[in-house]
């Protein structure tokens, strides 16, 4: 637990510098994929960066707000760092409040620790897939763990900003359900916490978009599986990850044909 408790003062330390700017009035600028960049963005990949490099030399750090590695540097890496310094750009311009701090670790293709922050309520969610997950909120330490899917009302979290055609083709094909939205990788921890049952993703998303979440989620009991129901993988040749869903049950996205009808969706 040393080095989560690390983890989470490192990314409160970047959240408390994110908010400063948070509340300024910050200019945002375009990146060439068009996404919103900020000062905070910034502050935040600086802090990390710097206070990961110091304590940990000899592991890579593979950050957002970082300059691009290529493969055939990334490709011989046994483990490394992926940060996102402030996931969820939109949401902080859009100043909801739903943006977050997200530090994994990354084992051969799985990440194996991850950290979460929530600057405006100064939660963190931190979890070692072989331990355990746990929430941190003004001193308390909560466990994690998913809940099983009722079916009298599945409790489904999509994202607050990136809405997708293929989604509301999914919701159709379930039983009565229940929708959450949710910013960021807030979505993950949702699902980790028990308050959601299932997260679908259609649209692209970037490695550091989701591997705090999905370490968080698999030690809490769930999964994070592409639409052949495989984990997640990382540190591939383009970072860029295809549609996933997000679950407490790897059972119940085969017993309801959720996987095989997602699959379906995406070819059309």
């Amino acid at each position: 637990m040393k080095d989560l408790k690390f983890l989470a003062e490192l990314a409160k330390e970047a959240g408390k510098a994110i908010l400063e700017v948070y509340g300024t009035e910050f200019n945002v600028e375009r990146k060439e994929d068009r996404s919103p960049l900020t000062e905070a963005d910034t502050r935040s990949h600086q802090i990390i960066t710097r206070a990961l490099e110091e304590r940990y030399p000899q592991i890579p750090v593979l950050s957002e707000e970082g300059g691009e590695i290529e493969y055939s540097i990334r490709s011989a890496w046994s483990r490394f760092w992926l940060v996102d310094p402030l996931d969820g750009t939109k949401e902080f311009v859009k100043r909801n409040g739903e943006f977050t701090v997200n530090i994994a670790l990354v084992e051969k293709d799985r990440p194996v620790w991850g950290v979460i922050y929530i600057p405006v309520t100064d939660a963190c969610y931190v979890a070692d897939v072989n331990k355990g997950a746990w929430r941190l909120d003004n001193g308390k330490h909560s466990t994690l763990s998913v809940k099983a899917p009722r079916n009298e009302s599945i409790r489904v979290v999509k994202s607050r900003s990136h809405p997708s055609p293929q989604l509301e083709e999914v919701l159709q094909l379930l039983p009565k359900h229940e929708v959450i939205t949710r910013g960021s990788a807030l979505k993950f921890c949702a699902v980790a916490a028990g308050e959601a049952d299932f997260y679908p993703r259609f649209g692209p998303t970037w490695e550091w978009d989701t591997a705090a979440g999905q370490a968080i989620v698999a030690a809490a009991g769930g999964v994070v599986v592409d639409f052949d129901g495989l984990p997640l993988t990382y540190n591939k040749s383009s970072l860029i990850n295809g549609p996933f869903l997000v679950s407490s049950d790897l059972d119940w996205l085969k017993q309801k044909g959720i996987l095989a009808k997602t699959a379906v969706l995406e070819l059309h």
